[in-house]
């Protein structure tokens, strides 16, 4: 009897000896599992971090190796009659295209963001298919005042004129506001004297600015024009460098001394190197209430927003909401691009060239179509 419980005693123990290694190699097992499970995890997040790269990386890859990179705007609204004509809708695809190769040739030889600006708005200017310059709209007085902005995004340096009268190209007093006085805006006559002794060329009589169809207006001043839209030209140059111009000729009918978005740094125009360049189109008064330029690069510096993504949220919500319409052109430091408007279309354009490449991409376009211009 007590063998036999000495026996059990021993049963007892051996049996729960087993149990336990039993229960390590089930432990073992499991560890096993989970260390195998997690392996397998890794490796799929591995992968499918590697085809969000291919997927979305591959972009902004793409954009890094851009050398350079021009946009230009030449105003947003109504177009959709003007983009079903061919005959006229050809005119402004040509304009755009021609002032894209104007920056393209001086981005390519090395020249800065500021140059190819002025060069590409003055052209802008000079063309009475848009409004600004020679093809601005009047005032309700039957007279031209013209609003023009420039800036560098390397140091932040801004230069604007607003309501002037006699400065044939107000983009180069822009400019020579920021470079050669103390100020960042100057306004009406006193920019214009400004203007007369930096040489800067003028025009005798204010009506230099009209063309026949203004002319049309000021003998009327009847139906109401949409030519309300503006120009502007963002550049990433070879240096790394971002600039922006804007340049227009305000409102039709516009009263009182009235000035937009276009001369105001924020607004209608912002540059700055940490971020994009923005030139802006549309009804001012929104633009400058919402800081549009200058909230655009707030969103990519601060909340790291992709330029786009930002560019269409201040466009199709922020100004959308109320009411406020137009569009804008906008290139960020490694060199992506966004163009978004609320309207029926925005006269626009693109231009890069990548890093190694002989060749240049290049569309404009109209409503929401972009094409390769051929002449």
């Amino acid at each position: 009897m007590k063998m036999e419980l000495l026996n059990y005693r021993f049963y007892l123990i051996e049996g729960s000896s087993l149990s336990i290694l039993e229960t390590i190699d089930r432990w073992n097992l499991f560890i096993q599992l989970i260390i195998y499970i997690n392996l397998i995890l890794i490796i799929m997040l591995r992968n499918t971090f590697f085809i969000i790269l291919l997927l979305t990386g591959s972009f902004l890859a793409q954009a890094q190796d851009r050398e350079y990179v021009i946009v230009v705007h030449g105003g947003a609204g109504d177009v959709a009659k003007l983009e079903s004509d061919p005959v006229r809708s050809a005119q402004y695809y040509a304009a755009l295209d021609s002032a894209l190769m104007i920056g393209d040739r001086i981005l390519a030889a090395g020249g800065e963001g500021p140059q190819a600006v002025m060069a590409v708005i003055n052209y802008f200017e000079n063309n009475p298919l848009f409004n600004a310059g020679k093809g601005a709209t009047c005032t309700a007085e039957g007279t031209f005042e013209l609003d023009a902005s420039i800036m560098e995004g390397k140091d932040l340096s801004a230069g604007a004129v607003a309501g002037v009268k006699t400065i044939k190209n107000p983009i180069n007093a822009a400019y020579a506001v920021k470079t050669k006085s103390p100020h960042v805006m100057l306004s009406g006559t006193g920019a214009d004297a400004f203007a007369a002794e930096q040489g800067l060329e003028l025009v005798d009589d204010n009506m230099y600015f009209a063309t026949p169809k203004t002319l049309e207006w000021i003998d009327k001043l009847k139906q109401e024009s949409r030519k309300n839209g503006t120009v502007g030209c963002v550049v990433l140059d070879k240096q790394g460098n971002l600039t922006a111009g804007t340049s227009t000729g305000g409102t039709f009918k516009k009263k009182w001394g009235r000035i937009g978005d276009s001369p105001v740094i924020g607004a209608g125009t912002y540059a700055d190197n940490q971020s994009c360049a923005v030139s802006c189109t549309g009804h001012g008064e929104y633009f400058i209430r919402h800081a549009v330029a200058f909230n655009l690069c707030a969103r990519y510096k601060y909340l790291k927003e992709p330029v786009e993504q930002a560019a269409g949220y201040i466009v199709h919500t922020e100004l959308n909401v109320n009411a406020g319409e137009g569009g804008l052109i906008a290139v960020d430091k490694d060199g992506n691009i966004a163009f978004p408007f609320n309207t029926t279309g925005m006269f626009r354009g693109y231009l890069y060239k990548e890093k190694g490449r002989s060749g240049i991409e290049k569309k404009v376009g109209i409503g929401k179509a972009m094409v390769r211009f051929t002449e």
